[in-house]
């Protein structure tokens, strides 16, 4: 990770759970790391605790609704302006609502696909041409998948959000051909996580019976600190190796 130290990486979804793990990890490594969210009072605490603790790095707190196509282009300008450019992309930000495909309702469906799947593309659009107008060569797009992506599962209020996932699967795979294409250098990496300790089954759970804390004490479940530990494993590889996928979930965990 020395290569790293003093370079920016952009988080997506940097207030809560994984995004905040992961931005976490990247500025005690030393990067300069701009976490967005639409909220971001939690990431400015995260940034005063980065600070206290003395790491190398520093996190530079961004307000951005992902689902907003002109406040992405906005924030990758201020970063152009104030750090010259992304170096890391770490797509994180991501939702699931309980909607069936046969009753579910367009709004929240769409909302999944603006979230998983277009801020996404966006993104890794855009830190691309910030990559390539700077002539990094070296840079690294990360998605943070989810097992679902991999598997199939008979549980119809998360159809549609798999459905989301599967597509991050085929376009991670289609970034890291097209890179390939322009005979670049900038690796790919889809990382796809089980079960993680985190607020996002609840929100996915709300108004059904069934609550995280209660699948989250079945078994040994990940923490978000298991998935920045993997993107800084991929990061961290040297130059000649591409960690393409990582899949990891809970020993307990069946599929």
């Amino acid at each position: 990770m020395e290569r790293w130290k003093g370079r920016v990486a952009l988080v997506t979804g940097a207030s809560v759970g994984i995004g905040a793990a992961i931005a976490r990890a990247l500025v005690q490594h030393g990067m300069k790391v701009v976490g967005c969210a639409r909220s971001v009072d939690k990431i400015e605490k995260l940034a005063a605790e980065c600070e206290s603790a003395g790491y190398v790095g520093t996190l530079v707190p961004y307000k951005c609704d992902v689902t907003s196509e002109e406040e992405i282009l906005s924030m990758f300008s201020a970063i152009k302006t104030l750090h010259q450019g992304v170096d890391v992309c770490i797509n994180n930000a991501g939702l699931a609502h309980p909607e069936p495909l046969l009753s579910g309702r367009t709004e929240f469906w769409r909302n999944m696909i603006d979230v998983n799947v277009m801020a996404m593309c966006i993104c890794t659009r855009e830190a691309y041409q910030s990559m390539k107008e700077r002539n990094i060569d070296d840079g690294h797009i990360i998605n943070i998948n989810s097992v679902v992506g991999h598997v199939t599962y008979s549980d119809a209020i998360i159809h549609f959000y798999i459905a989301t996932k599967c597509a991050v699967t085929a376009l991670t795979a289609g970034i890291h051909d097209e890179l390939h294409d322009q005979k670049s250098h900038i690796r790919t990496t889809n990382i796809s996580p089980g079960w993680v300790k985190t607020e996002f089954v609840d929100c996915m759970l709300r108004n059904t019976s069934v609550s995280g804390s209660n699948l989250h004490s079945m078994i040994k479940v990940l923490e978000a600190e298991d998935i920045a530990s993997a993107v800084v494993y991929a990061l961290g590889a040297p130059l000649h190796i591409a960690i393409g996928e990582i899949i990891i979930r809970p020993v307990e965990q069946i599929k």
